[in-house]
């Protein structure tokens, strides 16, 4: 009975060793990911998509993140994302003159978006250290463009492996934030009828 006892001990102990070491590889890609709630848009509505604040010390980590934003969106089925149109530096280092709240959302109205997406980027870069993990940081805010109010935000960072690349690990992050945000296709009209 007691060779039934040791033996029975012998596998379970590698199973909680696996165990640990899995949680502890998993809590090392940290993330946080959180919305105020979920925001139902027309696939056919104009979003528009402003200039977003760089709180980095990387140059043009906005217009990165941006980007990426953009490109999630179109994949979500909106048909008509406006993107602010932001003066080209010759300068890379050099951030051009940006463009206040105010004049932003005049531009969205102008061009007849009913939203605005704008957001903050908080972190953007690759850690020091043996394995320089990235790391991202974000917050998106989506306004309704009439009344200049924030009916949408979120927020959230995210770490991840020392192989993975800072453009990765900031797309998953912003596809995490932009959950709350559905999409919402007009039913098919029926054929008027003779």
């Amino acid at each position: 009975m007691r060779s039934l006892v040791l033996r029975s001990t012998r596998f379970q102990l590698p199973r909680l060793w696996l165990g640990a070491v899995l949680s502890l590889l998993l809590a090392a890609c940290a993330t946080t990911a959180g919305f105020s709630h979920s925001l139902q848009l027309q696939a056919g509505g104009k979003l528009a998509v402003l200039p977003f604040v760089n709180a980095t010390e990387v140059p043009q980590a906005e217009v990165r993140v941006q980007a990426i934003a953009v490109a999630l969106l179109h994949e979500k089925g909106l048909q008509q994302v406006l993107v602010y149109p932001q003066p080209a530096s010759a300068n890379p280092l050099e951030a051009p003159a940006a463009a206040t709240p105010r004049q932003a959302l005049d531009w969205a109205r102008r061009h007849g978006a009913a939203y605005a997406l704008s957001g903050t980027v908080t972190e953007w870069r690759y850690k020091t250290g043996v394995d320089s993990e990235p790391a991202v940081g974000l917050t998106l805010q989506i306004a309704d463009v009439a009344t200049g109010q924030v009916v949408w935000s979120a927020a959230g960072a995210r770490a991840g492996w020392g192989y993975q690349a800072l453009a990765a690990v900031g797309q998953a992050q912003l596809a995490d934030l932009l959950r709350g945000v559905h999409v919402v296709r007009a039913p098919a009209k029926a054929p008027a009828k003779p």
